[in-house]
């Protein structure tokens, strides 16, 4: 693991739910991190956790990544680092509502994070990764991608298009020694998942444990370009195969209404 994507890696979006899983298990696996998230209190506590049980290094970094320079700052807090591995775990969305019910400036947030703030990521530390000729990155998107759905207009694009960029960059960078993987996740046992329910007054119902999501995808990582966490199919296509665009949006917006597609990104 070291030597193809360490000695450092980054998890974006790194301080719960599946960012979390993803810093035990790339430290499990002897990689330094580097943790990136919003809130300090917990970003260091969960820095101190890993230390503590993993024996690794870590570094934190406080960043809001819907800000214009989150990425160049991210970048400039870690050029003296070699990172072989970047986890983008961000860009969640904790309430399903329909799209003129949330201020224009909430949507144009979520777009900066999970898709102007991910190509920068992509840019900034996958060209070394190219030019090191090794490294892996790991794009967290989610089964709201395959479809439009009534209520998840924002954030499915976004995640459509997360899908499309790894899917891009691992035609790219697979010759290069760059593993890239779109991670498409259902329904995640996830404190973002867990807001979405318990304002709803649902209940839970099956969920993947984070722990299972980062294992099987770091274990998966070189079988590019898409891993459907929880298919039969993990390496398929979309679920709803042969199905018309038109039936396909409708039962997205039906499941959208339901139990919604919460992941951990």
């Amino acid at each position: 693991m070291t030597g193809q994507y360490g000695p450092w890696g980054i998890v974006a979006g790194g301080s719960d739910g599946v960012g979390a899983a993803f810093a035990h298990e790339m430290a499990a696996r002897n990689l330094n991190v580097v943790l990136v998230a919003r809130r300090v209190t917990v970003l260091e506590a969960f820095a101190e956790e890993i230390r503590a049980e993993y024996g690794v290094e870590v570094r934190t970094v406080a960043l809001d990544l819907s800000t214009p320079d989150a990425l160049a700052r991210l970048a400039d807090a870690t050029s003296d680092l070699e990172i072989g591995l970047f986890v983008y775990n961000a860009g969640g969305d904790d309430y399903s509502t329909p799209f003129l019910d949330k201020d224009l400036d909430t949507h144009l947030k979520l777009i900066h994070r999970n898709c102007d703030s991910v190509v920068e990521a992509a840019y900034r530390f996958g060209a070394p990764m190219v030019a090191r000729q090794r490294g892996g990155v790991i794009l967290v998107t989610s089964g709201a991608a395959w479809a439009g759905g009534a209520t998840l207009a924002t954030y499915g694009a976004t995640k459509a298009f997360d899908l499309l960029l790894a899917e891009a960059l691992w035609a790219e960078w697979r010759t290069s020694g760059v593993d890239v993987l779109a991670l498409v996740l259902g329904k995640t046992d996830t404190p973002s998942m867990r807001r979405v329910f318990d304002a709803k007054g649902e209940p839970y119902g099956d969920a993947a444990d984070p722990a299972d999501v980062a294992k099987q995808a770091l274990d998966h990582l070189a079988d590019g370009p898409t891993w459907i966490f929880g298919s039969q199919n993990p390496t398929g296509g979309s679920p709803f195969g042969a199905t018309s665009r038109r039936d396909a949006v409708l039962a997205m917006s039906r499941h959208s209404h339901t139990s919604r597609a919460s992941t951990g990104s």
